[in-house]
């Protein structure tokens, strides 16, 4: 597991909320956490705990997995997809139904192209060629039936 990388955290939490037009105090009620452990953490002092993270989350209708990557829980090679899905769940005009469903449909096709995608590519395949009888040039084969 990486290393939490607080001060990041903080910026990035701070910027949400404010984008969401939450004040300190309406974000800390929303999440269930107090006032004063909120701004310690938005000021890179405190490590929060995943489960906080996903409270915060929640409260800021964004993904949980985007959160775990910026406190560097969770492995940046997924950042992409994590990216991807916060994308869908903060966009202000499909209702929270149309972002599940279209969540689903993301992760259906990312699986079927995963199943898809052969780990080493196979070699082509040729099918076997007929069994020819050795005709001399200018004499008909016979016919075997």
């Amino acid at each position: 597991m990486a290393s939490l990388n607080v001060g990041n955290l903080g910026e990035y939490l701070r910027e949400q909320r404010r984008q969401a037009q939450l004040s300190l105090r309406q974000l800390a009620e929303a999440a269930g956490v107090s006032n004063p452990y909120l701004s310690q953490i938005e000021r890179g002092l405190r490590k929060p705990s995943a489960d906080i993270l996903q409270q915060l989350a929640k409260a800021l209708r964004i993904s949980a997995e985007t959160l775990y990557v910026q406190a560097g829980i969770l492995d940046e090679r997924d950042r992409d997809e994590v990216e991807t899905r916060a994308v869908i769940l903060a966009d202000p005009s499909i209702n929270e139904r149309q972002k599940q469903v279209l969540l689903q449909i993301y992760e259906s096709f990312r699986k079927e192209n995963a199943l898809d995608a052969p780990d080493v590519p196979d070699a082509p395949d040729v099918p076997d060629a007929p069994d020819v009888p050795d005709v001399p040039d200018g004499e008909m084969p016979s016919k075997t039936n």
